[in-house]
């Protein structure tokens, strides 16, 4: 029995790495760490994040890589890197648009690695957990290459859970029937939406150590406080 396939279309798959390259170009280009990036390494961050999400998913899936069965994807990663770099004076003044552009970027490889997981008969849960893997891959590897913490591991806005949000939004609209097109759509606009109004309203997931406070805190409360006597009593 032939196992079913999935294709993403071509122009869409190469719009997520192209933007996925044009955003880690420009991520890489405002770095200021111990050590100064050179033009390759900008072009390095750059492709790694446009194509990290894509590479990330197919092995997970055990299917060959999308992104090395054609030329377009490393080109257009490439390309896209380039042209951040060249421009990064121009977009680093426009902040916003990068941080939307990055909400995209997150929602199309969540959308691409949920819908892909579904097509080849993995069940709800680890289809969410692939299509949040390829939306974030690219972050991740974009992070260790610079030696910098993994954004997703530490306090700050909703990025994994953007991007968890849509791909649950997308599995549950297909199993209830939806068409793919519109279920990505659909997955692609929750997790770029939630992602902005995390950034805009400073939204993020409370630090694991104030749950522990707060549970000592709780633990101890009952605990009656026994003060030592005084000299005068």
């Amino acid at each position: 029995m032939n196992e079913p396939t999935f294709v993403i279309p071509l122009w869409a798959d190469l719009l997520g790495v192209g933007l996925g390259g044009l955003q880690g170009a420009l991520f890489a280009s405002g770095f200021r760490g111990q050590r100064r990036l050179d033009l390759l390494g900008v072009a390095i961050i750059g492709i790694m994040v446009g194509m990290g999400g894509g590479l990330i998913r197919d092995l997970l899936l055990n299917v060959l890589p999308a992104s090395l069965q054609s030329n377009w994807y490393l080109l257009t990663a490439t390309g896209a890197a380039l042209v951040g770099m060249l421009l990064a004076g121009v977009f680093q003044r426009l902040n916003a648009a990068i941080i939307a552009l990055d909400a995209v970027v997150i929602g199309l490889f969540g959308a691409f690695g949920t819908s892909k997981a579904l097509t080849l008969g993995l069940p709800v849960v680890p289809a969410v957990f692939v299509g949040v893997c390829a939306a974030v891959g690219g972050g991740v590897l974009r992070d260790i290459l610079v030696g910098l913490p993994v954004a997703i591991m530490h306090v700050g806005s909703l990025y994994a859970v953007a991007a968890g949000g849509g791909c649950v939004v997308l599995a549950a609209l297909q199993q209830l029937g939806a068409p793919p097109s519109a279920a990505a759509i659909a997955g692609i606009a929750v997790t770029t939406v939630v992602r902005l109004l995390a950034v805009i309203f400073d939204l993020s997931l409370p630090e694991q150590r104030m749950l522990y406070r707060r549970k000592v805190a709780v633990e101890t409360s009952a605990i009656p406080i026994v003060k030592p006597p005084t000299e005068t009593e």
